[in-house]
């Protein structure tokens, strides 16, 4: 919700200022208008620094989404209608959490199905999420699809924390190494320089080579910031291409075990949503169809997208995905034709990504022991070169007395 600053007039002509929250500036103008009076003008207002901090603390995550949908859930299976439900959860849930809860229990109460109303948060809730409410509202499990969705969220949160537990001791290793070289470069060679410089020694040739270096970085290091923001935007702003964002994906696939570890996690989470709609009731079309709209990398998406175009047609499933073997391995393929002939597609589904998930594990283990010794490496010859720079000069300068 968005804040919007307003200037209105009542009936008398009286001007009154204030602030609304609305997703818009149509519906922030009209509950203006609800309130008596005519507006005379009305802006989005700026936010400051803390409400920015403020908001991106209290933001809703997949966690609280998890959370939410296990306690629904829980009290949907013991009998509990669900707008007492939902009465509950909104004085229980976070503050965050709590205005979404509460206007979804307005709309439920005022008539509409609980897909509907959530229909209305697509930054809250997925369409994976909302489709399998609405395929459990239809079939009239709506428990039982609850408990698996909140099973599932509940694997994801464990599987990508595993994923990020694992990466994040290299993540601050390189940040500290950039950090602590800045530092260097900036501030510590300079002193040094200047301290050489009064002795009119001829330096040797590592403390040219960081001398140079480090009068570059202290002189551009501005320059440096603004060349790397600007290829920053650039970067993204290709990515927006049709184009660009193929390209990128294709080659982000294509990185050496990095590229592998994201294959295998979007796999793993590909056929694990696809299992769980399946298993409830969902059609393989339309799951497909719904698993291609959330897909992180377009290469997965279009293979997707035209695997459904297939399927449309009358083609086999494992014959649609094997026409695409960028996007899904052989394993993938071989198992689906083996749901397929068995008609248990989501068991089929769900061992494909437990072994996907023990992949991905293997190649977060493959990453991390590839990169510690390198960065151990890289640290230590970093560390070695400015010692000898520093020292040698120093050594060279005590052994003429």
């Amino acid at each position: 919700m968005k804040k919007f600053s307003y200037k209105a007039k009542d009936k008398t002509g009286k001007v009154y200022k204030g602030v609304v929250e609305a997703s818009s500036e149509k519906i922030a103008a009209r509950l203006v208008r609800e309130q008596g009076f005519t507006v005379i003008s009305i802006v989005a207002s700026r936010e400051s620094f803390l409400s920015l901090l403020a908001r991106f603390k209290n933001r809703i995550t997949p966690a609280d989404v998890s959370v939410f949908t296990r306690q629904l859930s829980t009290m949907i299976t013991a009998g509990l209608p669900i707008t007492q439900a939902l009465s509950i959860l909104r004085t229980q849930s976070k503050a965050s959490f709590q205005d979404v809860a509460g206007r979804i229990l307005a709309d439920v109460e005022g008539g509409e199905s609980l897909s509907a109303a959530l229909e209305k948060y697509p930054k809250v809730f997925s369409p994976t999420y909302i489709a399998l409410v609405k395929s459990g509202e239809t079939g009239g499990v709506l428990d039982k699809v609850l408990d698996r969705l909140a099973q599932d969220l509940e694997k994801n949160q464990e599987f990508r924390g595993k994923v990020k537990g694992a990466l994040i001791y290299p993540a601050i290793i390189v940040v500290g190494m950039f950090i602590v070289g800045f530092i260097m470069m900036v501030f510590v060679i300079p002193r040094l320089t200047d301290l050489y410089s009064e002795f009119d020694a001829t330096l040797p040739l590592p403390t040219r080579i960081l001398i140079g270096i480090s009068t570059v970085v202290a002189r551009a290091w501005p320059v440096f910031i603004g060349l790397g923001a600007l290829a920053l935007y650039a970067f993204r702003a290709y990515r927006k291409t049709p184009e660009g964002r193929r390209k990128t994906d294709e080659i982000i696939l294509k990185i050496p075990i990095f590229g592998e570890l994201q294959h295998k996690i979007i796999l793993t989470e590909l056929t694990r949503t696809l299992s769980l709609m399946v298993g409830s009731g969902v059609s393989v079309l339309e799951g497909l169809t719904v698993t291609a709209s959330v897909s992180s990398n377009i290469v997965i998406t279009q293979a997707l997208e035209d695997a459904g175009k297939q399927i449309e047609k009358g083609f086999p499933i494992a014959y649609s995905f094997a026409k695409h073997p960028e996007a899904f391995p052989y394993l993938l393929t071989q198992m689906i034709a083996v749901g397929e002939e068995t008609g248990k597609m989501d068991e089929v589904l769900i061992k494909v990504s437990r072994i996907f998930e023990l992949e991905s594990d293997e190649k977060v283990k493959s990453l991390t022991a590839a990169i510690e010794p390198l960065v151990m490496i890289v640290l230590g010859l970093g560390v070695g070169f400015l010692v000898i720079a520093i020292i040698l000069p120093i050594y060279n300068l005590t052994s003429q007395f």
